[in-house]
């Protein structure tokens, strides 16, 4: 089924009112990542992602991971989320503790 709503995204930054602040969690995630992503030459925009979580909780919401990923992703091979023309979300079901991120970024073909 395809649907079509005639009205204009709501944006994240849109959607909250107030600053928002980087948990401590989410600090030690981001450095963690940081130091975990390889050098990576980042291919012409606009880009295409392609995103897998191995996810031991399979009820988690597939769009969570996103957001926090792709900030960082942006911080780390310095590129701006608005090139980012289309992605592919998926997730898997795997033992507690064995959890993972994959992330793959092409060129965006029509």
């Amino acid at each position: 089924m395809q649907i079509h709503l005639d009205i204009k995204p709501l944006s994240v930054n849109d959607a909250w009112k107030g600053k928002r602040f980087k948990t401590k969690q989410y600090q030690t995630y981001e450095k963690s990542v940081l130091w975990l992503l390889p050098k990576f030459d980042m291919p012409a925009p606009p880009y295409h992602i392609d995103y897998e979580f191995g996810m031991s909780n399979i009820l988690s919401d597939l769009d969570n991971p996103v957001k926090p990923l792709m900030d960082i992703l942006q911080k780390k091979y310095a590129f701006n989320d608005s090139f980012v023309h289309s992605m592919h979300v998926k997730k898997v079901k795997v033992e507690k503790g064995k959890e993972y991120a994959k992330v793959n970024i092409i060129t965006y073909t029509t």
